[in-house]
């Protein structure tokens, strides 16, 4: 009696719908002032905004279309942007996180469609007395017999689940079999060459790989221990912008004192006499004109206690003694006539034996010559980790995998330490020692208990991916894209757990803290009705994110504010402030995918305890999408290409919502003492447990290897389309008079699987599938010929010159060139001057930049400067 006295005092005093609406307007209005700024910004601060519709860096076929300029008149071509032009001019992996969101979506829609008709007026006439929200949710009923309708809802909505990832398995692995195998992608260098890791050191010789591999092999790179020269190319380069940054100094001196004479009436002529004539003439005599020799560019050999010298001349003697010493080691390493590590690249022909030798067994003994890698992009390489041996591979995995589950079970302790700082004035009653905290100003604590939990929260957070990216390159992990796939699963992890999980049972039991104390005995039951309770913190929760997190990813107000900021204080050279106009920003897919999978595994698994939080997640992940949609067309540029794997681990990742909700209704039915249902959902969990374990089985191999059917196919498929002859291997590619689509690289085209403007293979006179029809059939209006059609034919010319070829996977520190300094050009001469004679030594011009009427650096942002290199594509 006790407790139901206390049940329903707690039922009385519930504020979960006034929860909601404090916490709905405060977020909306603060939306509301990001949104209108972002509207207001967005006309003027076109760099921050929409780079990728004009940047010089980016090549044509890679940029987005101008928007309207407008308050609000860019909102309709923008919409009308498909998301396949992601696809064809940004990445795989941004058109795929784009469908996941939409595919969140869908599920969470489907599932208001599907819980709601039935479960909330179940629940709101349950006889459980609870009040506002939780009214709306399974701790409001209290009939046995009620509990069959969540069991069987689950089962239906939980099947919709398992079809929706099997249906999108099914197209990602048809769309990356027709991106990998067209053109844009199989004529890529790295399409066609395989890194081996853990090569043993007998066969680290080129004739033996070619005699293993045979004559399909067409070049092999082995790869050195390249400490020395790594180090010598960096020591090299720091001291090439050491003198790049003292040359530019000097004009900014020179040019300001040069300036400063102007004002104090002296004639043109006077300071100018030597313009040209003495542009030959010693070092720096033109710039001692107006600059004394004290105060030209000086540092100290070593800092505090070094000889103090002149930055120029000292760096000019320098680069003159270490550049013949980089070209030798350089050299030395290229001619093989260094110590080997345990890996190789070896470029095949063409793509299918490069398919062939991956897919190959290629030595006897376990863990030899493997694990083997294909399409790793040059400049993704972490290069030291290719010397790990096999053994050491095994004992970093162990090590590291140990350490980040340690990490997701204990990162709790820092955060409830971090948490029980804004809760102080309770500590301080409960723990003696702690007292003295009260004799702190008033002001002093209400920093230490509002503003440090907030600081060192958001430390904590930030600090995990920098952690588990840490792990997984000690792991041994040969690529930034492998990085980013041990991350998503590790972050996941620790989203799941840290995020969702302890969250909710501590919401749950603090809600009862008391009365468990006081009642042990009656935990269980007290757990199970607080357990839906909870869902109100993650309705809270999905409109903070959709409305916080789209609107701060639309106004980027940090990127605006720090651009302009570092624009002023370290744009000191023309390099440096080059680098930050023409650097996009990226996604670190790794930690991307994870935040957002946990949304939707949150709202699955209350799907059919608290139905009303699908609602409210179909609205945060629209928000969501349209946020990112907008950043990945105009903003976002690509740095680590996973080639689309991070969408089917996010699929697989999503299956764990259906296990928590099953295993939670399962208890949940249990406490209630309901067998009926129990039974139900028992077995709907023994199903999906099998059924995933076969979905897994059978789409595993597909998602690592390319078909050899499909790769005879697109040769077929490419003879017919350039006017010749097929191989017999296929029928004749559908015309646009039986629905086919030509390839086009400058054309946009929808790729929605369920949208009506996809092409299909079908015959004439057929009658056209409607929208359900290719919805449930992927295999058949979703198969390769129709993805195929998808990626552009000519998108870029894929051709290397000999000698990029012949470098292409060699060490960074071996292909690295001298570079070439550039400083900003001076209406006096001086830097013509000091272009004359640093040239003696290295590269450096004066060309593309200059100093304005007010000594700042100024160039011509439309314009490719002479250190601009065009992007290869690997």
């Amino acid at each position: 009696m006790s407790t139901s006295g206390t049940q329903g005092q707690a039922r009385d005093t519930s504020n979960s719908l006034s929860g909601l609406v404090n916490t709905l307007v405060p977020v909306a209005i603060g939306a509301a002032i990001f949104y209108a700024g972002f509207l207001i910004l967005r006309r003027s601060q076109r760099r921050t905004y929409t780079p990728r519709s004009y940047l010089g860096t980016l090549r044509t076929e890679e940029r987005s279309p101008d928007l309207p300029k407008t308050l609000f008149g860019w909102l309709g071509p923008f919409f009308r942007i498909p998301d396949s032009y992601v696809l064809n001019h940004h990445t795989l992996d941004g058109y795929l996180f784009l469908r996941y969101l939409k595919i969140g979506m869908v599920i969470c829609f489907v599932g208001c469609l599907i819980t709601w008709p039935v479960l909330i007026p179940i629940n709101i006439t349950g006889g459980g007395g609870q009040q506002q929200l939780d009214m709306l949710s399974f701790s409001n009923v209290v009939e046995e017999k009620r509990y069959y309708a969540h069991a069987i809802v689950s089962c239906v909505f939980f099947a919709f689940i398992l079809f929706m990832i099997t249906r999108e398995s099914l197209f990602y692995i048809n769309l990356r079999q027709a991106y990998l195998l067209s053109p844009l992608y199989a004529n890529r260098i790295s399409s066609r060459t395989v890194l081996f890791t853990s090569v043993p050191n007998d066969y680290l010789d080129e004739a033996k790989l070619r005699h293993v591999f045979g004559p399909t092999v067409k070049n092999i790179w082995l790869c050195t221990d390249c400490k020395d020269v790594e180090d010598k190319v960096e020591e090299r380069d720091k001291l090439a912008f050491k003198l790049e940054g003292a040359e530019t100094k000097l004009l900014k001196l020179a040019n300001a004192a040069r300036l400063q004479s102007l004002k104090k009436s002296e004639t043109r002529q006077s300071e100018e006499g030597g313009h040209a004539d003495d542009v030959g003439g010693e070092s720096g005599s033109l710039a001692s004109r107006w600059l004394p020799q004290k105060k030209r560019p000086t540092h100290r050999t070593t800092p505090m206690i070094g000889k103090k010298v002149d930055t120029i001349n000292w760096s000019r003697s320098e680069l003159e003694r270490m550049l013949p010493e980089v070209h030798r080691l350089q050299a030395s390493h290229r001619a093989g006539e260094t110590k080997f590590v345990n890996a190789c690249f070896i470029e095949f022909v063409d793509q299918r034996a490069a398919q062939d030798a991956y897919q190959a067994l290629t030595h006897h003994q376990p863990l030899h010559m493997a694990p083997r890698y294909i399409g790793v992009h040059p400049e993704e390489v972490i290069w030291k980790n290719l010397r790990i041996r096999w053994w050491e591979r095994v004992v970093r995995t162990i090590a590291t995998t140990a350490f980040v589950v340690a990490l997701i079970i204990f990162w709790a302790i820092p955060v409830a330490i971090v948490g029980a700082i804004s809760n102080i004035n309770f500590l301080t009653d409960k723990v003696v020692f702690l007292r003295f905290i009260n004799e702190i100003p008033p002001l002093i604590l209400g920093l230490v208990t509002g503003l440090l939990p907030v600081v060192g929260l958001l430390i904590l957070i930030s600090l995990v991916p920098i952690i588990l990216r840490a792990m997984a390159r000690l792991g041994g992990a040969p690529s930034l894209s492998q990085v980013e796939l041990t991350v998503q699963n590790s972050y996941f992890g620790f989203q799941v757990v840290n995020v969702f999980l302890i969250t909710t049972f501590a919401s749950a039991a603090t809600a009862v803290v008391t009365k468990i104390i006081e009642t042990p005995a009656a935990a269980p039951t007290l757990l199970a009705e607080n357990l839906p309770k909870a869902s109100n913190f993650y309705i809270n929760f999905f409109i903070l994110q959709g409305l916080s997190l789209s609107s701060k990813s639309l106004l980027q107000l940090f990127p605006l504010i720090l651009g302009k900021i570092l624009g002023r204080l370290f744009g000191s050279t023309p390099r440096k402030m080059y680098k930050r106009w023409s650097t996009l920003a990226g996604l670190s897919w790794g930690t991307v995918f994870p935040m957002f999978t946990n949304l939707i595994v949150i709202a699955i698994t209350y799907s059919c305890i608290a139905p009303l939080v699908l609602g409210f997640a179909t609205i945060g992940l629209y928000l969501i999408y349209v946020a990112y949609r907008y950043n990945l067309l105009y903003v976002y540029n690509a740095h680590i290409d996973t080639k689309g794997l991070v969408y089917p681990r996010a699929l697989q990742q999503t299956m764990t919502g259906v296990y928590l909700a099953e295993i939670c209704l399962i208890g949940l039915f249990s406490i209630r003492g309901a067998a009926g249902p129990i039974i139900i959902e028992v077995a709907a969990l023994v199903f999906t447990v099998l059924y995933h374990m076969s979905l897994r089985s059978a789409i595993s191999p597909l998602l690592k290897y390319l078909p050899k059917t499909l790769a005879a196919e697109e040769e077929s498929l490419l003879a017919i389309e350039n006017g010749g002859p097929g191989n017999g291997h296929t029928e004749k590619a559908p015309d646009s008079a039986t629905g086919g689509v030509a390839h086009n690289g400058n054309k946009a085209m929808r790729v929605l699987a369920d949208d009506p403007t996809i092409p299909t293979n079908r015959v004439p006179g057929a009658k056209k599938p409607n929208l359900f029809t290719k919805w449930l059939r992927p295999d058949k209006y979703c198969d390769y010929r129709t993805m195929r059609r998808l990626v552009p034919l000519n998108f870029a010319d894929i051709r290397y010159s000999p000698e990029i070829e012949r470098k292409a996977y060699y060490h960074p520190a071996i292909a690295s060139e001298t570079p070439l300094l550039w400083i900003p050009r001076d209406e006096a001469g001086v830097s013509r001057q000091e272009v004359a004679h640093t040239s003696k030594v290295i590269r450096i011009t004066d060309e593309g930049a200059s100093l304005n009427e007010k000594n700042r650096i100024v160039m011509n942002q439309e314009e490719k400067p002479p250190i601009h290199e065009d992007p290869i594509y690997y």
